[in-house]
């Protein structure tokens, strides 16, 4: 990691910039979605709980290429690693972006717009938590392969920010993770509590 911090000026605009979209992102949409879920705003205002979820996602989908726009930006404006800068590092590079496109994709065909797109908060739920893959096989699948996305797009660029950037996006989403499980968890406990009480 100290060698990692020599090659990266954190206090670079774009660097910074980078930062704040990986940060200000997640928090943004379990504010926004907390807010919706506790008053209904979003869904009065546009006439329905399904607009309201797709206008907090296409919201979420401008702000997500936003972020890597400027964690591109924040990677081709610092220094490269020349232990990096070679055909094996890009090949592993672009194996990471392969498995996180597999991850993020399958997610969302599992998950839908609105399960992808936090209608649980919206009152849109499935029948059940969905466990097929690739969440048979990881938790937050969509979160993990957008990491592993910013991982081998860095090591691709041979970018130490970009390494340190993506650690930064990994501790976002744990963060997020955190705020988010108990409350997907508890509102299919209910769910389940109200078809079992009702068969």
């Amino acid at each position: 990691m100290t060698r990692l911090l020599g090659y990266v000026d954190p206090s670079d605009p774009s660097f910074v910039a980078a930062v704040l979209t990986i940060i200000f992102n997640p928090l943004f949409w379990n504010v926004v979605a907390r807010w919706e879920q506790r008053t209904r705003k979003l869904s009065q205002a546009l006439g329905s709980s399904h607009l309201g979820c797709y206008a907090l996602g296409g919201a979420i989908l401008l702000l997500n290429a936003l972020r890597s726009h400027c964690f591109t930006r924040a990677m081709l404006s610092q220094p490269r690693m020349d232990s990096l800068d070679n055909l094996l590092a890009y090949g592993a590079g672009l194996g990471l972006l392969g498995v996180g496109s597999v991850l993020v994709l399958s997610s969302f065909f599992a998950l839908g717009f609105t399960g992808t797109f936090l209608g649980d908060y919206f009152g849109i739920l499935k029948e059940a938590r969905v466990t097929t893959f690739p969440f048979n096989i990881l938790d937050n699948p969509m979160y993990w392969g957008s990491t592993a996305n910013y991982l081998g797009w860095a090591v691709m660029h041979a970018s130490p920010a970009g390494l340190l950037l993506t650690v930064v996006v990994a501790l976002a989403y744990t963060v997020a993770t955190l705020y988010e499980e108990p409350f997907t968890a508890e509102i299919y406990r209910q769910k389940a509590s109200q078809s079992h009480k009702g068969s």
